[in-house]
């Protein structure tokens, strides 16, 4: 939601165009370094703990936001605010692995459709506030404080885990197979640029290459965020009757199907069927990467192992930022949007590192991930 209202605080603080593009991809960069910050506090308390810090963060971040009065106070607080969005994706992701290994069953897609309906509500409070006339500090100052009642309130029915594991694994290293875990975090990585691909350069793609109206182009972020939500409702279903990689394999096809559609369309319209395409096939990879990357540890470094593979979360939203819009600098976005066409190529190919196996204590490959804790 913040990110939507730059340009109103660009406009009250006095931004330049390149302070609002630094902003962007800052969050980013200080998004993974709340998801490090997560895996060492959940290794010395428990994700619970972790995810309600995580969220309290994200309010006191919001509310600074929208009282700071100086552009250094409003980066400041927007650094906190990226910390706290790190922590909370990487704390939210160990609840819903626990859970889903909890349950022997693969669910984890349809945590994630918690993400898309998120970004739905969100859309519709920015719209509802505009609608109503609300100053931008008001509006970010009332979802501020949703967010701290919302963890005062959830934060005691969250699993504890971690608290158990705190006395042995502190000091023991995190260790995986390193080449299936760089395979899934590519994987990560490349859909993550697609979604921030997507999510920020389609609406230009409308206005400025194929003449759309701004109403027109805000449809095509819309119709994506509407199949994801659908794909990932759906997701758990079709893994458990055709397994991770042909799921994997099918959704990056679809992927490249809609980008393909996207890239070549004659006009708004058919640009907005290609992005639609692409949200039936490609919100699927980032829950199967995190539950494939959840079977890659001993059960004790489960929380450090998804802390690890979120951190590719970010890269992807950097490398969009550079590739498509470097690209675009130097012709038009509808060549920009090649690169995550062959993103969701790239994709296809990976789904083998998505095999359905299961790491148990003391049995990870001798090439293995070199960190410790």
């Amino acid at each position: 939601m913040l990110l939507t209202q730059l340009p109103q605080f660009k406009d009250d603080l006095g931004f330049s165009d390149s302070l609002v593009a630094a902003t962007v991809v800052g969050i980013s960069i200080v998004a993974g370094v709340g998801s490090v910050l997560a895996e060492q506090l959940a290794k010395a308390t428990s994700s619970r703990t972790t995810l309600r810090t995580g969220l309290f963060v994200i309010a006191v971040g919001a509310a600074v936001i929208a009282l700071a009065t100086s552009t250094p106070a409003f980066l400041a607080a927007f650094a906190l605010y990226g910390i706290g969005l790190g922590i909370v994706d990487a704390a939210a992701n160990m609840q819903a692995v626990s859970i889903q290994h909890a349950y022997g069953r693969v669910i984890l897609s349809s945590f994630h459709a918690s993400w898309s309906v998120g970004a739905i509500i969100g859309a519709g409070y920015v719209a509802a506030c505009s609608a109503l006339d609300l100053s931008v500090e008001l509006s970010v100052l009332v979802a501020a404080a949703a967010v701290a009642a919302l963890c005062a309130g959830i934060g005691p029915r969250l699993l504890r885990t971690g608290h158990e594991r705190a006395a042995t694994s502190v000091t023991a290293p995190l260790t995986v197979p390193l080449r299936p875990f760089l395979a899934l975090g590519v994987a990560m990585m490349l859909f993550y640029a697609i979604d921030f691909g997507i999510g920020t350069y389609s609406p230009l793609y409308l206005k400025e290459v194929l003449l759309s109206d701004a109403g027109t182009a805000a449809l095509a972020m819309g119709a994506y965020q509407v199949t994801a939500l659908i794909s990932r409702l759906t997701g758990d279903h079709w893994v458990r009757r055709f397994g991770e990689i042909a799921v994997v394999r099918v959704g990056a096809a679809i992927s490249v199907a809609g980008l393909l559609i996207a890239v070549l369309a004659p006009s708004p319209v058919v640009a907005i069927a290609g992005f639609f395409i692409v949200g039936l096939g490609a919100p699927v990879i980032a829950p199967l990467s995190f539950s494939a990357a959840g079977r890659l540890a001993p059960p004790d470094q489960t929380d450090a192992v998804i802390a690890r593979i979120n951190l590719f979360n970010y890269a992807g939203t950097v490398i969009a930022g550079g590739v498509i819009g470097g690209i675009a600098a130097l012709s038009d976005l509808r060549i920009g949007f090649v690169a995550p066409l062959l993103f969701a190529v790239v994709l296809f190919l990976l789904a083998p590192a998505f095999a359905p196996t299961r790491a148990r204590s003391g049995d990870a490959e001798s090439e293995s991930a070199p960190t410790s804790a």
